[in-house]
């Protein structure tokens, strides 16, 4: 239902209960990423998980597919400070409200913005590299075009965000956002870096495969992932490499961080594997 409110120009507005002009449409973080020009243009409120990193500021869920990803922007005269390619030079703010495609998208600073915001930028805690934080957004969603997963081409381009790779969520306000107040977790949005020479032996996004992994250990069918850390890295280094072995590979553990343990395997001189879990 709407109430009218009228001005001394005589002028009147329409709004909802809420006091807003438009009212936002729940829809989940699957949903958005698997009917995308549904929600073209409209105005969303949208749960999920948010990742920033190096060329990473995006919303996610761990059950849905990894692509198309929906990058994340500040409406208003705010910017993350994202680093990303290309052609972009991060700024902590801009002089006129963000406008997407003709579209000009506010921003309500309150303090759970200001406390998300913090939340997602440096300095993260001691060994973090990024941060991911749950979070409730409310903002205008833009489908983009062209974009598609990693294909071994650079050149992704129609999209937003790093290399045109994603749809847009352009934030208009965080409605709540969750703390991150335990100890025994790990925020981090990557794992540190190995030193010395490494390649990467994963796939980009192994999302769907780490979430099969769970469930086959809440099924009981891989009990010992919970307490053999060791053999898991191993059985992902196996499966990433197609190396063939006579058993467990034999892994170093390099660090054991809240609620992650990076474990490191050389194969040969200059060339080594990493595997966190």
């Amino acid at each position: 239902m709407c109430s009218l409110l009228v001005s001394a120009l005589g002028i009147g507005l329409c709004l909802s209960a809420t006091g807003r002009s438009e009212e936002p449409q729940k829809v989940g973080v699957c949903q958005l990423q698997g009917d995308p020009s549904s929600y073209n243009h409209k105005l969303l409120e949208v749960e999920g998980f948010v990742s920033s990193d190096f060329e990473d500021f995006t919303l996610f869920d761990p059950t849905c597919r990894a692509w198309p990803a929906i990058w994340l922007q500040y409406g208003g005269k705010n910017d993350s400070g994202t680093m990303y390619c290309c052609g972009i030079t991060p700024n902590s703010h801009h002089p006129d409200d963000l406008i997407v495609e003709g579209v000009s998208i506010p921003l309500v600073e309150t303090d759970t913005f200001r406390r998300f915001a913090r939340e997602i930028r440096p300095p993260f805690r001691s060994g973090n590299h990024g941060s991911v934080v749950r979070a409730k957004i409310l903002g205008r969603f833009f489908q983009g075009k062209g974009q598609s997963a990693p294909a071994g081409s650079s050149n992704l381009g129609g999209g937003y965000g790093h290399m045109g790779c994603c749809s847009l969520l352009a934030i208009q306000e965080v409605e709540s956002v969750d703390p991150q107040d335990r100890d025994d977790l790990d925020y981090g949005a990557s794992p540190p870096m190995p030193t010395g020479d490494y390649r990467f032996l994963s796939p980009i996004e192994p999302g769907a495969s780490v979430v099969e992994d769970q469930k086959q250990a809440d099924l009981g069918l891989r009990a010992w992932a919970f307490d053999d850390p060791e053999r898991v890295a191993s059985e992902a280094i196996v499966g990433f490499t197609k190396v063939k072995a006579a058993g467990p590979l034999r892994l170093k553990v390099a660090q054991r961080l809240p609620g992650r343990i990076i474990c490191e395997w050389r194969q040969s001189k200059g060339q080594a594997g990493t595997s966190s879990l």
